[in-house]
């Protein structure tokens, strides 16, 4: 016979961290409304900033200096300093770096003066664009790598006109210097070279929070994460954690997810087939370590006991799901 929990069993488990963030309590509008510029919106895939928001949470201190070597249009480094911590980016495309800044001085413009700086070059290259006295001071890498040359973006239905897709490029289809352009190999090969060349910017014992969508190419489904823990390894890092971050709503027990139009379509089309994949409501996050040096060990030790990170409730969800549009709301 097993004994119901006591009250501080209860308060015990709903205080501890879980390994699934429920990050889209509110959707991708609602989340970027009064911090971020309106031409935020054409990036064909922002990070949800409650996901960057909870890594931040999680593993710096107010203060701690937050890195994302491919910023995009500058959630992490928004996020950053909204939450008191500093930050430095980079954007290999001129267009999404200039709407880093503009978000940045938005920031600004709300009375926060905590240092963020947008580098603009490729990632590849990062010892040539961040200055060495960075080195060793890095606190969190927040990035995520693209998923191919084209995503969901966004639409637009006009009658008689059919269905308008845009913003769903990274950028020029023929820049074989920007990753998204390449295939899954240089990819690869690629994020390899720009998590090995952030390393040393990391302080010892500094941790890197990697997200990746589930990715299929010609609907077969690749093990993304599989392969970034691989180039996490082969820079040097140590994987530590492997989480979720939702991209749907929980509500009543259910989870709602926020899906685009072609996502549902391709969905439905491919289910039709005879293929039962699923709607996208979730990012796999990967979560690695700089080691100390193995003397360190001790540490190491040390320094997690008194980081004492903070811990957030979690609420469980069942198995039915729901569709919310997220085409509105991009």
């Amino acid at each position: 016979m097993t004994s119901n929990p006591t009250p501080a069993d209860t308060t015990n488990h709903i205080t501890q961290p879980v390994s699934v963030w429920a990050t889209a309590q509110t959707s991708p509008a609602s989340q970027r409304s009064g911090r971020y510029h309106p031409d935020s919106t054409a990036h064909p895939a922002k990070m949800l900033p409650a996901v960057a928001a909870h890594a931040i949470t999680h593993y710096t201190r107010p203060g701690d200096l937050v890195l994302d070597p491919m910023c995009g249009i500058g959630t992490t480094l928004v996020e950053a300093i909204h939450a008191g911590r500093r930050a430095i980016g980079v954007e290999y495309e001129t267009r999404w770096a200039d709407i880093a800044r503009t978000n940045l001085d938005l920031a600004r413009d709300h009375g926060l003066d905590h240092h963020a700086t947008v580098y603009t070059g490729d990632a590849r290259k990062l010892p040539t664009l961040i200055p060495d006295h960075y080195r060793d001071s890095v606190d969190l890498v927040i990035t995520s790598p693209p998923y191919g040359d084209s995503t969901h973006g966004q639409v637009r239905v006009k009658p008689g006109e059919g269905v308008h897709k845009y913003n769903h490029r990274y950028g020029a289809v023929l820049d074989r210097g920007n990753l998204a352009n390449l295939g899954l190999g240089r990819l690869l090969s690629g994020f390899t070279r720009i998590l090995t060349g952030l390393t040393p910017y990391l302080r010892p014992g500094g941790h890197v929070v990697i997200t990746a969508r589930p990715w299929r190419q010609h609907a077969e489904l690749v093990d993304l994460p599989a392969h970034l823990i691989t180039c996490a390894t082969l820079a040097g890092l140590t994987p530590v954690e492997r989480c979720v971050a939702l991209l749907g709503r929980l509500i009543d027990g259910d989870l709602i997810a926020r899906t685009s139009f072609f996502q549902r379509d391709f969905i439905t089309k491919q289910r039709t087939a005879g293929l039962p994949i699923h709607l996208i409501a979730h990012e796999d996050v990967i979560v690695l370590q700089r080691p100390l040096n193995s003397s360190s060990s001790r540490e190491l030790k040390q320094f997690r006991r008194e980081r004492e990170w903070p811990s957030v409730p979690f609420r469980p969800f069942g198995a039915r799901v729901d569709i919310e549009s997220e085409d509105s709301a991009a």
